[in-house]
């Protein structure tokens, strides 16, 4: 380790994590330190803006756009103890090495920590793509200077985006609802899975038939007897198959010229070629041969990690960054699937040890990028070290979700330095002349691999999970032309055309990676936003956007749609990468953008429509709020347009004929249908708004079940679902279900229990009456003011009269529950050194330190939460300070007047004041207004 004698080194890395791994490669007198990400940004909210700017016109922004996009920095409330920490550190020391990651988000990290700590020493740049102890090493001994052009990339991005977010925004908050986001990446990839929901709502529905034919050799020789064949033409024109139909009308396609098959036609096919024989009119035999795939880069990765570990986004690149600080991968976030010589060499070494040396190729494999762009010339993410190490051997000390990924990226580095999988691929045609002198041909394929190269490391899954995988074998018997077979059955088979497929979080990526948007340190954060913003749900793995999504879009699509034009974001993403490499001005890119100087280097559609800040504000007032709100569905059957409404308090049906007004009931009124109004049932999909279910809603259903009738009074008993969960509701009487109790499960006799609460358990000696109930905080049995807590909930249904009278006639005692175990240790909180566990809250999952709490965020489980994570929630909590307190509004201006006149006489007077309270007449509380908060 070269080191002058007594010469102190300040190592600035991101996470305590990479700095407890660092420190332990370096030797005496380097001090390793982490910054905990960024440390400064732009103002989150007003209240971030610093005293002397608040009166600056651009202050909302964070960016003086008059005056060549400066931005204002200030530090984060939760990074600004680390700050001073790092600003003490750094006057003790002779230099400063700054180890954040090697791209554009880990430069300009670095170039923050200049411009804040100010240092009086000289400071260094050490970059790395592993981190192991020879890597470390080398970065020391060969440090660079900042890389001002990345650090001008990422700073232009993150003003882009505010510009974006902070423009276009409020117009969704004027036009569609308040709260909601903008986002220049965000909204294109809500735009894709919102273009797929809209094929799948006018998709209709095809049916076709074919025949298959279960075939036998009639001398087999050493090889199988049987095989499948399906029927591909008949009379010389081929059979319709999926792809022969229009998606919007379920026709055959014009000048398809194929022969589409019902069932009838099938099956009578089928009957006139029973006991007619069979004969093989062409045998083709190929070579097969398939390369291995690339190295993981970080879309890559997020796809296989997604359909074979089932793992999110932001999971597999959680677990990634774990594996990285720890020193098991290189660095994760790249778009390169170039390996060094010297992982070349480890992996080759690797295979002839546990493959052999024919799995070894002669000459090692070089794989070229078709990423449009790739930036950052990093490697591909690999096993760590000269020397890569196998699942088996580190499977000790890495969680199952680590492992899981570790094993994934190492078994694909192998493969890919390993030989072709070879083989032969056959095709067969057979024909069979029906007893009306039909001439049906069939067809089958087969394959056979005779060395599977690569394939005994790794096989790639697909995005479709009816795909057949690329190492299985389909054996056909040894056949040739003119052979006789024999039909041993032929079975008519139905088919239906399918819509497409709904994005996953791995299609979408590919998708936006191969339209060239977002980055690999993006696509994360991409998926989980979307999702955040409710702009998204998932179901399983499929990705459904809301109906809130739809209007998002569609305003956008109206009257915004260059914003969210897909080669238009992606020119985003190239005009960033020149500014990466020095070729172009991030000032002159910007002021095109935001002005529309068509001088500057940005999109020129942009440009001559006068730039963002014009496009937003000029023809706000063109935009009708309620068209933007409305999506149309269908004309029904008595002419009367049926459109989805989206409004305050979630999405709804409206149907109305055509000029006729809108009804008169308040927009997302509670309840269920009512003449042209019809609520829509949470989680459902907007394709699944089918004319049949949508005629269902309007009758009132809502999503409801009938569970059958009240055998007391007649009336239907219905399973519901409202604002506050599922319930059974009967006439008047209304009951929420038990916790034990599953909605797909309930049975009429449990509804009828349910029906039965609050139960009279019978009348004390005074003629008081006793209840049992279910509350808020769980069973109780209650006479007059007087409550106590049952232990079960069954008890509410057997508790007797004197169990219940004991329980009243007991001391009242605040028993508090046993805690309940934490469902995980994170560990020592870097930030304030008090150990953090996440327990399970009446809300979910939550993490503390003892004294502030933090509700884990949608997409966050408590197995897969890092100390890092953790440590910042809470931090960010910290910096909001405690809620403030809400305060009530009376009804009425004069007597709300009065009672607050009251309770300040209280306030001057402790001696009277439970006297004056007693008397006083509380006013009704007033629901609170929430403040509108910027987003970006």
């Amino acid at each position: 380790m070269p080191s002058n004698a007594g010469t102190t080194r300040l190592v600035i890395v991101e996470s305590p994590a990479k700095a407890k791994t660092i420190s332990g490669y370096l030797g005496p007198g380097y001090v390793v330190e982490a910054s905990f990400g960024h440390v400064r940004d732009l103002p989150r909210n007003a209240a971030d803006v610093p005293a002397k700017y608040k009166g600056e016109p651009w202050a909302r922004l964070g960016v003086d756009v008059d005056n060549g996009f400066h931005a204002l920095y200030v530090v984060s409330a939760d990074r600004k103890q680390q700050i001073s920490k790092l600003t003490k550190l750094a006057k003790e020391v002779d230099e400063i090495f700054l180890a954040t990651d090697e791209d554009r988000e880990g430069e300009a990290i670095a170039w923050h920590l200049v411009e804040t700590l100010k240092p009086k020493v000289p400071v260094k740049r050490m970059v790395f793509h592993e981190i192991t102890k020879p890597a470390i090493q080398a970065a020391v001994a060969n440090p660079r200077e900042i890389d001002r052009d990345l650090v001008d990339a990422q700073e232009a991005r993150r003003i882009l985006d505010r510009l974006y977010g902070y423009e276009v925004s409020p117009v969704l908050w004027k036009k569609v609802m308040p709260k909601l986001s903008a986002g220049r990446v965000q909204s294109v990839a809500t735009r894709i899975v919102v273009e797929r929901e809209r094929q799948r709502m006018a998709f209709r529905t095809a049916e076709y038939w074919d025949i298959l034919a279960s075939l036998a050799v009639v001398n087999p020789g050493d090889g199988p007897r049987a095989f499948n064949a399906t029927l591909i033409a008949l009379n010389g024109d081929r059979i319709a198959t999926g792809k022969d139909f229009e998606p919007t009308t379920g026709r055959v396609k014009a000048g398809a010229g194929v022969v589409h098959l019902d069932e009838g036609g099938a099956r009578g096919l089928a009957a006139r070629l029973a006991g007619r024989p069979f004969t093989v009119t062409r045998v083709e035999e190929k070579p097969y041969r398939r390369r291995p795939y690339a190295p993981f880069i970080t879309s890559t990765l997020q796809q296989e990690a997604a359909r074979k570990l089932r793992f999110s986004s932001q999971q597999t690149m959680r677990t990634a960054q774990r594996l990285y600080e720890n020193g098991y991968i290189t660095y994760m976030r790249t778009d390169s699937v170039n390996l060094s010589e010297t992982a070349v060499a480890a992996a080759r070494r690797q295979i002839v040890e546990l493959y052999g040396e024919r799995s070894v190729p002669p000459e090692p494999r070089r794989y070229t990028g078709k990423v449009k762009n790739a930036q950052e010339a990093h490697e591909a993410i690999r096993p760590a070290g000269d020397n890569f190490r196998t699942p088996g051997e580190v499977a000790k000390e890495l969680s199952a979700e680590e492992f899981k990924l570790y094993e994934l990226i190492w078994r694909r580095t192998i493969a890919s330095q390993m030989t072709d999988a070879v083989g032969s691929s056959v095709s067969v045609r057979i024909r069979a002349v029906s007893s009306a002198q039909e001439e049906a041909d069939f067809g089958a394929t087969g394959k056979t691999i005779t060395d599977p190269g690569f394939l005994r490391a790794y096989v790639e899954s697909s995005d479709d999970e009816n795909a057949e995988a690329e190492d299985a074998e389909r054996r056909l018997p040894t056949l040739v032309k003119d052979q006789p077979l024999t039909a041993e059955e032929l079975a008519a088979q139905g088919h239906h055309t399918q819509p497409p497929a709904r994005y996953t979080e791995a299609s979408l990526v590919k998708a936006l990676e191969e339209l060239g948007i977002g980055r690999p340190s993006t696509y994360a954060s991409i998926m989980q936003t979307i999702q955040d913003r409710g702009y998204v749900f998932k179901r399983g793995q499929a990705m459904i956007p809301s109906f809130l999504a739809f209007a998002v879009i569609g305003l956008m699509e109206q009257h915004y749609p260059r914003l969210i034009d897909y080669d238009f974001t992606a020119s985003m993403e190239n005009e960033l990468d020149e500014i990466a490499g020095g070729d172009h001005a991030a000032v002159d890119f910007l002021t095109s953008f935001y002005f529309g100087s068509a001088n500057g280097t940005g999109d020129q559609a942009i440009a001559h429509a006068g730039g963002l800040k014009k496009l937003v504000t000029e023809n706000l007032s063109d935009i009708d709020a309620r068209s933007v709100n409305s999506i149309p569905l269908f004309t029904d059957d008595e002419g009367r347009e049926v459109v989805v409404r989206v409004g305050r308090y979630g999405p709804y049906l409206q149907r109305a004929l055509p000029g006729e007004p809108p009804a008169a009931a308040a927009e997302g009124e509670e309840g269920g249908a009512s003449g042209d109004r019809a609520p829509i049932p949470e989680g459902l999909a907007p394709d699944e708004l089918t004319p049949e279910k949508v005629h269902e809603l309007f009758l009132g259903g809502g999503g409801e079940r009938k569970l059958g009738d009240d055998p007391a009074t007649g009336e239907p008993i219905v399973l519901k679902s409202g604002r506050f969960g599922p319930y059974v509701a009967s006439g008047e009487r209304k009951s929420s279900l038990l916790r034990s109790q599953s909605p797909d499960t309930l049975t009429l006799d449990e509804a009828l229990k349910l029906l039965s609460l609050p139960r009279l358990v019978g009348k004390d000696a005074e003629g008081n009456e006793v209840f049992a109930n279910n509350g808020r905080y769980g069973p109780y049995v209650k006479r007059g003011d007087e409550f106590r807590s049952l232990d079960s909930e069954e008890k509410m249904f057997t508790v007797t009269l004197d169990e219940a009278l004991a329980l009243l006639a007991a001391p009242k005692t605040r028993q508090r529950r046993a805690a309940a175990p934490p469902l995980r240790e994170v560990g020592t909180d870097p930030l304030t050194e008090k150990p953090l566990v996440i327990k399970d809250g009446r809300f979910g999952p939550y993490v503390t330190d003892g004294e502030t709490n933090a509700s884990l965020r949608r997409g966050q489980t408590p197995e897969a939460l890092t100390l890092e994570e953790a440590s910042e929630m809470l931090a960010e909590k910290r910096a909001k300070g405690p809620a403030p307190k809400k305060k009530a509004a009376a009804k009425k201006a004069a007597p709300a007047k009065k009672t607050a006149a009251k309770k300040t006489a209280a306030a001057k007077s402790t001696t009277a004041k439970k006297t004056t309270t007693a008397k006083a007449t509380p006013a009704k509380k007033a629901a609170p207004k929430k403040a509108p908060t910027s987003a970006e």
